[in-house]
């Protein structure tokens, strides 16, 4: 399984050891995404693969160097191992990822979603999720519950097929609709994972407008109205 993280140096070893909990799990890759903090040392300490990058690339770079970790690791198995991404900050809950394996293992489907049976409060006002969830359905007629869910179990050959991926935090809106549009099976899968909510300072309202470009951008390449959904989003005229 491969795990993004960037200043995660609180969680993340509680994350790789709930992780390696996992049926069938004999490996965790770490990408330390330019972490300030002692991420990377934390997450080797607790038995992780670390991949760094000596300054911040973006989620979905991290995710493509995750993958060529586990690619290179893979040499001389007979079949690829299964692509199961996790946040870095679901802590002890990783240990109950295992139903969005199930399907794609066996051979059901080709990518799962989670859908988290528990909620937490967040700071937004939830202009990105409709924004993701509005331009996948546009973009495949396939109306997702949540679109930018980063828990994602994929087969090493869906994943091909979606590279390269979008940048930034418009991955998960991207490689859904590329997915779909090839004919890929794309399930969304209920699993008892929690992670740490956004709140509403300043760096949470900074984080979300990150969001919301990087997605209005994986859109804008895939639906050329998107600009327009995007300021009436917002409330203004486009």
């Amino acid at each position: 399984m491969i795990i993004p993280a960037k200043d995660e140096s609180e969680r993340i070893a509680t994350t790789v050891k709930a992780a390696l909990e996992l049926p069938g799990a004999d490996l965790v890759v770490v990408v330390d995404d330019g972490s300030a903090d002692g991420t990377g040392q934390a997450a080797r300490a607790a038995g992780a693969r670390v991949v760094r990058h000596s300054r911040n690339r973006g989620k979905g770079a991290a995710m493509e160097s995750g993958a060529e970790a586990v690619r290179l690791l893979d040499e001389g198995r007979d079949q690829p191992r299964h692509l199961l991404f996790l946040d870095a900050d679901l802590a002890e809950t990783a240990r109950d990822a295992a139903p969005l394996v199930e399907p794609v293992r066996a051979g059901e489907a080709d990518m799962t979603i989670a859908v988290f049976t528990s909620t937490v409060k967040l700071g937004g006002h939830g202009f990105v999720i409709r924004l993701s969830r509005d331009g996948i359905r546009r973009a495949t007629g396939w109306v997702a519950t949540a679109p930018l869910n980063g828990q994602r179990c994929l087969t090493r050959a869906a994943f091909e097929a979606g590279r390269p991926l979008a940048a930034g935090f418009g991955v998960e809106t991207a490689l859904t609709i590329d997915l779909l549009r090839q004919g890929f099976r794309v399930r969304e899968v209920e699993v008892p994972l929690t992670h740490r909510a956004t709140g509403t300072d300043w760096r949470s309202q900074l984080h979300r407008a990150r969001q919301f470009r990087d997605v209005a951008r994986a859109l804008a390449v895939r639906d050329p109205a998107v600009v327009a959904r995007a300021g009436r989003l917002l409330g203004r005229r486009p």
